[in-house]
């Protein structure tokens, strides 16, 4: 009976207390509850933009040169180290001289006697006249002397022109670059014979320019018409020359960049990759372009207009469209999807989907869904409060 009395008290109290707590319960849930999450917001940014069509394009020199010799002899020095730059006549191979210059010594000889005999004949002729005159020589001997000093000049004209001969064959003999530009290695050594015939010459080295560069591309038909059609209305930029301006950059290095213009159009379109192959000219005063190499060209299809950008970080995918996440003025998240154009330097265009002065989510987005509130921060970040290129 005791213990009755006791156990009745203590199960009121317990009551009592649960009854308590499951009152306290919702006001304790409602403190809980976390706040709204940070995002970073910017508002697009506004530039002027001219779209471009990216393509794959090659390097090629202006100029090549294949040095070969143009006589035949012992190959006695190289004066030149692979790859550096040449300037035009400058000395990049020489053969043994001596024979050359014998040669001459004696060519010279031969026209010294030439003209020796020519000035003797020549005395003769005017005697032969003299005496012609006066009868004392039948005119079969004058003709004669006549005929030898018309032999003798002839004489002395070919020994005139085997000196000339001779003495380019020695010049010959020092091999100098044809054009400014970069040298390949020496494909022959030192103390080789090389051969200078035609037809059998050897190859000694090659030479490019470098600076212009052409740059090869191949733009296919739907975008050969809407350059073209822009440029008949005078709608796309051009230089003072009315060449159309390109840029080129390199895949590994995304912060070099030229800019060029396109040098000829090829006159006809490929009919298997149905392509018009173009070719720019770009300068590239420090040699970094290298003949070879692949890089990218960037041609203009549009007018220049005002655009609007977004960074690539606050754009999402869903499916097979593209979205932002934006703040409403009641700070919640609202989904707007977005036609985009063009990637520059970390932005996208976007062409349909915003008008401007939005609060567009660029840090955050993958905390938050549509509908959610959030806490908005104003993007701090100089680079993203500004157009590219601005």
């Amino acid at each position: 009976m005791s213990s009755l009395r006791f156990a009745a008290p203590t199960l009121v109290l317990v009551g009592l207390a649960l009854l308590a707590t499951g009152c306290k319960r919702p006001q304790s849930a409602a403190m809980q509850q976390p706040p709204p999450p940070t995002v970073t917001v910017a508002p697009p940014t506004e530039r002027e933009f001219t779209d471009e069509v990216e393509l794959s394009a090659r390097i090629e020199p202006v100029e090549t040169v294949e040095i070969r010799p143009r006589v035949s002899g012992y190959l006695s020095e190289v004066r030149f180290k692979a790859g550096q730059r040449v300037e035009k006549g400058d000395l990049l191979f020489a053969i043994d001289p001596r024979p050359f210059q014998a040669v001459l010594q004696r060519a010279e000889a031969d026209l010294a006697q030439a003209r020796a005999r020519a000035e003797s004949a020549q005395r003769d002729e005017r005697r032969a006249t003299t005496l012609e005159e006066q009868k004392a020589i039948s005119k079969e001997e004058a003709d004669q002397r006549r005929s030898r000093l018309s032999e003798s000049r002839a004489a002395v004209a070919a020994a005139e022109a085997s000196v000339t001969t001779a003495r380019l064959n020695f010049e010959y003999t020092e091999v100098r670059s044809p054009i400014r530009g970069r040298i390949s290695r020496a494909f022959v050594t030192q103390g080789n014979n090389i051969s200078g015939v035609d037809g059998f010459t050897t190859l000694l080295a090659t030479v490019v320019t470098d600076d212009p560069v052409h740059v090869y591309a191949d733009l296919d038909e739907a975008t050969l018409h809407r350059v073209q059609a822009l440029r008949a209305a005078g709608k796309v930029g051009t230089d003072p020359a009315g060449r159309l301006p390109v840029r080129l950059t390199l895949p590994g290095a995304p912060g070099l960049e030229r800019t060029g213009f396109v040098e000829s159009f090829n006159n006809r379109i490929d009919a298997d990759t149905g392509s018009l192959l173009i070719r720019a000219e770009v300068a590239n005063a420090d040699g970094t372009l290298i003949p070879g190499q692949f890089v990218r060209l960037r041609v203009p299809v549009s007018s220049k207009s005002r655009v609007l950008m977004v960074p690539e970080v606050a754009i999402g995918t869903d499916l097979a469209q593209r979205f932002v996440l934006t703040v409403s003025s009641s700070n919640t998240v609202d989904y707007q999807t977005v036609t985009l154009g063009a990637a520059v330097d970390g932005y996208r265009v976007v062409r349909e989907g915003l008008h401007g002065g939005e609060r567009v989510i660029v840090n955050g987005i993958a905390r938050v869904r549509p509908g959610m509130p959030v806490e908005p921060v104003r993007s701090t970040n100089a680079a993203a409060a500004r157009p590219p290129g601005a």
